[in-house]
């Protein structure tokens, strides 16, 4: 009775020590660098001068903040570019999901590849090519038309120009929602609307579009809220034109002399709250109503047959990758060969002799730019191993087990959601400047909030595969003698293994794009290449960024193929495996 009692108080205090060290860790990377740029917003000191300390703690900087006319400014636009890209993706978003799942249109698997490649684009990178082809004075496209003689011109350094870039690039997010709810929507009803008599036009305004309405509501907030963290948009075509949103400006008070940290804190705290409460309505919204459209009867999505219409659609979609990809990848490659950006005539734009590869010697004969590479791919990799063993512990704990303070596990994972990536970096930097010990300035801190940054999508991507294995094969290992240790390494780790390998692959490219966490925390020799790059622009060599725009391409491009490659062998290995 007495060894029976030890063997229950033992594993209680087995399970609370298990979750009491995530929480630990979730606290380490989440909780205290929150509550530090809390504090930063209310005492108004400088934690590299003054330290930290809560005895004048007040609202007064927060209230500060909030009558200054430059943060109205920068909110104001905020919203106003992000609500206009918005616009523009739900409309691009929605028509190609239409395309490829409800219509004949040729090449449909193309259309959807070409739908989901702007995913892969840094937005610093973005930015950095719709510069160079729609600079009023130099741009490419600008500088064409001149010279066959029209007038037309157009500016990307504009609120317009903002707007543009994010609803092309950001389409993939609602293509990504509405697809997926249109192959699983019954074709029976828009069947029976148009035997009621209404047209193709009319059942897709009245039927289809509003029986999907939760994932065009989710594609849209998400879009949202991914714009109103970007950094490298709106940093490279709105300062030409003095616009600033409440990234840029956030970055701008950290770079005054003496840097305003407080202020910088206050801001990111609107930014966050303001992301928040979007977060928010995007559950509410989707909680709110019924929208059941997928009954137990089996069904086929239907393909409306759109007749010589089909090349319209095909047309769409080629335009859509020419815009997206093409164009501004040839104005990085006009950019990075050419000896000198001014084109005289549009023969000269096809004259070898004005290419050359002097800008990529430039760059790597900087030993900046050959470190920046070596760091980044070291904080890279320590994010996607250290960030992967904590989402598949957190993964594992919340949908696996019953564990005491496994609710608190995954409430505290999830909350980086509503924390763009720019404030992460603003938080951190509370969290870390002003305490000893070289923490700060270091490849760990990055890699820290890389891996918070990116947490609630790494553990919702492992939780999917780990809700696919059956428990009934966990059941029959603990049977057969096995530990729970055991378990998870000979059972659940190999056959969630294409999840896991997917996860840290994804981890990896993310935390080699990833710019806005990484502006605050960089030191001298810990600069990463998103940060070299927008040096590099910023300091007005276009020529040498574009060459280190497309060198960060070729890497993303070689490691998106790599993580392929791998999530496909880990998928085989796995099947073998379960067999």
């Amino acid at each position: 009775m007495a060894e029976a009692a030890a063997g229950v108080l033992y594993r209680r205090v087995r399970n609370w020590s298990w979750t009491a060290l995530l929480l630990a860790v979730l606290s380490f990377l989440v909780i205290y660098p929150t509550l530090m740029l809390l504090l930063g917003a209310l005492t108004g000191s400088n934690p590299v001068v003054d330290g930290y300390h809560w005895t004048d703690a007040s609202l007064d900087n927060f209230l500060t903040v909030l009558a200054n006319p430059n943060v109205h400014a920068a909110l104001g636009n905020s919203l106003i570019v992000c609500t206009g890209g918005t616009i523009i993706a739900v409309g691009i978003g929605l028509l190609f999901a239409w395309i490829v799942v409800r219509t004949d249109t040729p090449g449909r698997r193309f259309v959807a590849a070409a739908s989901m490649l702007p995913l892969f684009v840094p937005p610093l990178v973005a930015g950095v090519a719709w510069s160079i082809l729609g600079s009023p004075k130099t741009g490419l496209v600008n500088a064409i038309l001149a010279k066959i003689g029209l007038d037309w011109r157009i500016n990307l350094y504009s609120m317009s120009g903002i707007i543009f870039v994010f609803g092309v690039y950001y389409a993939p997010y609602v293509y990504m929602f509405t697809a997926s709810a249109l192959r699983n929507m019954d074709p029976a009803l828009e069947e029976a609307a148009e035997i009621s008599g209404a047209g193709p036009v009319r059942t897709l305004f009245t039927v289809t579009f509003p029986l999907i309405l939760p994932a065009i509501l989710s594609g849209m907030l998400l879009s949202f809220i991914v714009m109103l963290g970007i950094y490298g948009v709106p940093a490279v075509l709105g300062a030409p034109s003095n616009i600033s949103v409440l990234t840029t400006y956030i970055f701008q008070l950290t770079s005054w002399s003496p840097p305003r940290y407080s202020t910088a804190a206050a801001v990111a705290l609107i930014l966050m709250l303001v992301t928040g409460a979007l977060v928010w309505l995007q559950q509410r919204l989707l909680t709110g109503r019924s929208f059941t459209t997928v009954a137990g009867k089996a069904f086929r999505p239907r393909a409306l047959r759109l007749g010589p219409w089909r090349w319209l659609t095909l047309a769409l979609a080629v335009v859509y990758l020419f815009v997206v990809v093409v164009l501004p990848t040839l104005a990085l490659m006009v950019a990075a060969f050419r000896k000198f950006l001014f084109i005289r005539d549009i023969p000269s734009l096809f004259d070898e002799k004005q290419y050359s590869w002097i800008h990529f010697q430039r760059l790597f004969a900087n030993q900046v730019t050959i470190n920046s590479i070596i760091n980044t791919m070291e904080v890279a990799v320590v994010t996607a191993i250290l960030g992967g063993l904590l989402a598949f512990a957190i993964g594992y704990t919340v949908t696996r087990t019953r564990l005491p303070g496994r609710r608190a596990v995954d409430i505290i994972s999830t909350i980086p959601v509503a924390i763009p990536g720019l404030v992460i970096g603003v938080a951190y930097l509370w969290a870390w400047i002003g305490l000893p010990g070289g923490f700060y300035g270091s490849i760990w801190i990055l890699a820290f909030a890389f891996i918070a940054r990116f947490l609630p999508d790494t553990v919702k991507a492992l939780s999917s595969s780990l809700m696919q294995i059956h428990r009934e094969l966990e059941e029959a290992a603990w049977i057969c003698g096995r530990g729970t240790l055991s378990t998870i390494g000979s059972i659940v780790l190999p056959l969630a293994r294409p999840g896991v390998v997917a996860a840290m692959t994804l981890l990896f490219v993310l935390a080699i794009r990833e710019l806005g966490s990484s502006l605050f925390l960089y030191s001298s020799g810990t600069i990463v290449m998103a940060v070299q790059l927008l040096g590099y622009y910023e300091g007005g060599n276009i020529s040498v960024t574009a060459a280190f725009s497309l060198v960060q391409m070729i890497i993303l491009a070689v490691l998106i193929g790599i993580t392929n490659r791998l999530t496909r062998g880990a998928a085989a290995g796995g099947i073998g495996r379960s067999g």
